[in-house]
């Protein structure tokens, strides 16, 4: 072997680890295992909204005891908000140490665990109107508020952000299938009650539509099922190196380097324990979401707020908690590809697979769930999706298109609030509605604080 041969000879193959070698420089930052303590200090230690949890023991205390439904209602809905933010630090946790595909299939099954679990606590209750309408609150929020409030943070830092539009156009066109798979059951049951005439004229007001939308919902439901696995096998398989944009090309390492990159994510949790603790708070949450949905009918009668408002406007806070700050976050950052993998890959997963999923559960436990959602609900789903795809068609947004999505989620969620007092007070007595509210709110503070005196 000639000098020059030797001379061309690595030391140590690419990508390789020197077993023999003490002193291989990659040895040293070698990540070790996290300890349970660790994992569960940082599980329970890791962020701010846990400090909520104490109100987890509350909500099960009230719930046993029967205090009043305000407080059964305020406690289940404020356990629900860490308890949100748990499962998805369980879930990322899980998934830095799996495959690229297991840890997707993981993401894809408890990315929006709470609104399942919500789902099918108010389904199992026959709460169908509350699993309806909290399911469009979660996509609105996601869409308008969340998406909304990400760009008004990311405009506000720098002047245009800018998005890979071959993934905004992907995403655009399955939430666009999914929007029209609730338009087609609401315009379906509208015709056959015979609030759309026959084109031949012929009276259609004595057609039972009920059998008709049952049987396209549940159709409709697996077709659904069946594009977003289709959905899943693109994104992670066939066209992964589409949604592979963590890293600019010219700042990825060199193939040949020796050092791992210092952005490579270091788990904090071990994987058994992040599965037990993923189990364990599954279990939790199923309780305080069960407490919740129970609480809701009495809490609306006691203190007038419309029952849409609360599923629209007020549950989908609990489940979007941890998702808006990190949504939030990753756009101030200028990574709005993360950004709109939260907001609108939310959106779709809720349309195209927990919606159709609560369907076929209410088919299996003979509650008639519909993907008919109403006139209103359907008119405003389609207005928030269209709106959307209108402002991220060009791959770059700024902070005034934040403002619009912002003023239109409010701009709904006044008229959810709205159409209840118009129904029941009037326009004239919106005022005595709103005070109505505070005196019950003032009741129940008095007499807690006449209990806890007592004792």
């Amino acid at each position: 072997m000639s000098a020059t041969d030797v001379d061309q000879i690595p030391l140590l193959e690419a990508g390789t680890l020197s077993e023999d070698n003490p002193f291989d420089p990659r040895r040293a930052v070698e990540h070790v295992e996290p300890s349970w303590l660790a994992s569960y200090r940082f599980f329970l230690l890791g962020s701010w909204l846990n400090l909520l949890l104490v109100c987890i023991p509350l909500s099960f205390i009230s719930h046993l005891l029967g205090w009043n439904a305000g407080l059964r209602f305020v406690f289940s809905f404020f356990s629900l908000i860490p308890l949100a933010g748990l499962l998805g630090t369980a879930t990322d946790q899980m998934s830095t140490k799996l495959g690229q595909t297991l840890a997707g299939l993981i993401n894809a099954s408890f990315g929006n665990a709470v609104e399942a679990i919500i789902g099918i606590a108010a389904l199992l209750q026959g709460r169908l109107r509350i699993v309806q309408t909290s399911m469009l609150g979660s996509v609105l929020s996601n869409l308008l508020l969340v998406f909304g409030s990400s760009l008004i943070a990311g405009g506000l830092k720098f002047s245009e952000v800018k998005f890979d539009p071959t993934i905004a156009q992907t995403e655009r066109q399955l939430m666009t299938l999914t929007c029209i798979a609730l338009v087609l059951p609401a315009a379906y049951h509208y015709k056959a009650i015979g609030e759309i005439a026959d084109s031949d004229g012929v009276d259609t007001a004595a057609f039972k539509s009920v059998n008709g939308v049952s049987l396209l919902s549940r159709g409709t439901a697996i077709l659904l099922l069946a594009v977003y696995t289709c959905y899943l096998l693109f994104q992670l398989k066939t066209h992964a190196f589409l949604y592979d944009v963590d890293t600019p090309q010219e700042k990825r390492p060199h193939p040949e380097a020796l050092l791992p990159s210092e952005e490579d994510e270091k788990p904090e949790m071990n994987v058994p324990a992040a599965a037990s603790a993923l189990l364990l708070v599954t279990g939790v949450t199923s309780f305080c979401a069960s407490y919740l949905v129970a609480s809701i009918e009495e809490t609306a009668e006691r203190y007038g707020i419309p029952e849409q408002f609360i599923g629209t406007v007020l549950l989908p806070i609990v489940s979007n908690a941890a998702d808006h700050a990190t949504a939030v976050w990753m756009a101030r950052k200028n990574k709005m590809e993360i950004t709109i993998g939260i907001c609108v890959g939310s959106s779709i997963q809720i349309l195209a697979f927990v919606v159709p999923f609560l369907v076929l559960v209410g088919w299996a436990t003979r509650h008639d769930l519909s993907l008919n959602f109403g006139g209103f609900e359907t008119i405003t789903l389609f207005v928030a999706v269209a709106f959307v795809q209108y402002l991220i068609q060009d791959g770059k947004s700024n902070y005034m298109e934040g403002v619009m999505l912002i003023s239109l989620y409010f701009m709904i969620a006044l008229s959810c609030t709205h159409i209840h007092c118009f129904a029941r007070c009037g326009s004239a007595n919106i005022l005595h509605f709103s005070l109505g509210v505070l005196k019950a709110s003032a009741k129940d503070i008095i007499s807690i604080l006449t209990t806890f005196r007592a004792l």
